[in-house]
């Protein structure tokens, strides 16, 4: 249902009070996405987790409860990284680690397949 024009011109006047009172606020709500924060969130977790990791190796030795812990911190942090993962979802996950951005569209692996058989392939004569 389409907002009505006396609507949006509440909201473009919000919008614009928004930008005024806050401008550094305004640029980080305008630049942060959801698979940033789930990125940092996803980054976050697994440090998280070997921390967890080296407490559990560290305390189980002298005490279970603490060693208890260590599982706690563990299986907590990884429940999150998994929570955070499934936002990214598998496109976003690979834009993330191969450090492009969605706009640029990197070569596929067909072409570069094609490419390889033109360049190093069997010569015709």
């Amino acid at each position: 249902m389409p907002l009505s024009e006396h609507e949006q011109n509440i909201l473009r006047e919000i919008e614009k009070n928004f930008y005024e009172s806050d401008p550094n606020f305004a640029a980080r709500v305008k630049e942060e996405t959801v698979y940033r924060h789930a990125g940092r969130n996803c980054k976050w977790s697994s440090l998280t987790f070997f921390l967890g990791l080296a407490f559990t190796i560290f305390t189980f030795s002298t005490s279970f409860a603490l060693g208890a812990i260590g599982f706690g911190i563990m299986l907590v942090s990884s429940v999150v990284f998994e929570q955070n993962l499934r936002r990214l979802g598998k496109a976003s996950w690979h834009d993330l680690t191969s450090g492009r951005t969605p706009g640029n569209k990197a070569a596929k692996p067909k072409d570069i397949s094609s490419k390889l058989r033109r360049k190093f392939g069997p010569k015709d004569k």
